[in-house]
């Protein structure tokens, strides 16, 4: 973002196709951007307020005494594999969600831009303990929660075309996939089940007044097999720095997201699992 100088507000790189030409760059000096070649914002540029300032923020959001949580949401960058948004086939489904939750690199991160890096729950920098225990502290609340266990969801707003453009809008019109998550939650919209999950019918989400057309709603809302398949290699490299401490639960899942149509006539999913496991054995010994 920059600073405008007309009204003294920030202008949201990419936001819209009309920037300012009279503003404060972020590098402290006078920027046209209708003229200027360079961005008016940082590439990793964040913008932040408390929560109090918000307009619409629950008047019981300060409660001491906790809320009901309906959701939990993941998310990621990722610029082809995940769909816009997906929920999870049950709590367990769920923690390995967010234990394989990933970003691709971009300025935020020391090294190449585009490299998958595993993030699991957003918590590698904060939490204090091994993240095996930790997964498993998820598996346990899931537990002692029962049916009161909240809902989880992944989201992804960054899917990009092939020209590097982002495919769906963002901003604001965010609150449509919340929409949405809101209507699962209350079980007021079916969904379509996938190797990877729940994800919503384009025709459940309100994209009315969006700059977003039909067409391109459904292709971010797609399951790339070819990609999820390179997606299941990248995670069973992770979970291998896991080594023993990785939750069986968790191993069990990781078989789960495969290609239905691999299935052969008379074939079950675990049948399925086991004959690929000892395909791969088998090319391992070539």
């Amino acid at each position: 973002m920059c600073i405008r100088d007309s009204d003294n507000t920030v202008w949201w790189e990419g936001l819209d196709k009309n920037p300012p030409e009279n503003a404060i760059n972020w590098k402290g000096e006078v920027w046209n951007g209708k003229k200027s070649d360079e961005e008016g914002a940082h590439p990793n540029s964040r913008f932040t307020s408390f929560a109090k300032n918000c307009p619409c923020i629950s008047k019981e959001f300060e409660n001491g005494e906790g809320v009901p949580i309906s959701a939990i949401i993941f998310g990621g960058r990722r610029a082809k594999t995940t769909p816009l948004v997906y929920q999870s086939k049950n709590w367990q489904n769920g923690v390995f969600v967010g234990s394989i939750m990933a970003s691709e690199t971009t300025a935020a991160a020391i090294g190449k831009v585009g490299v998958v890096r595993r993030d699991p729950m957003a918590m590698i920098p904060f939490c204090g303990y091994n993240m095996g225990d930790y997964f498993k502290h998820w598996l346990e609340m899931g537990e002692d929660l029962g049916e009161k266990a909240p809902k989880i969801f992944n989201v992804n707003w960054f899917r990009l075309d092939d020209e590097g453009n982002f495919l769906w809008p963002g901003f604001g019109d965010n609150l449509r996939v919340l929409d949405w998550i809101i209507k699962r939650c209350e079980n007021k919209v079916d969904a379509k089940e996938t190797e990877i999950g729940y994800v919503p019918y384009a025709d459940d989400i309100n994209i009315e007044g969006a700059d977003i057309e039909k067409d391109t709603l459904k292709e971010i809302l797609e399951i790339d097999k070819n990609n999820w398949e390179e997606e299941i290699e990248s995670i069973e490299e992770f979970y291998k720095k896991l080594g023993e401490d990785l939750p069986e639960e968790l191993k069990t899942e990781l078989n789960i997201p495969v290609s239905y149509t691999h299935l052969r006539a008379h074939e079950t999913r675990h049948d399925l699992v086991c004959r690929l496991l000892l395909e791969k054995k088998k090319k391992k010994k070539k």
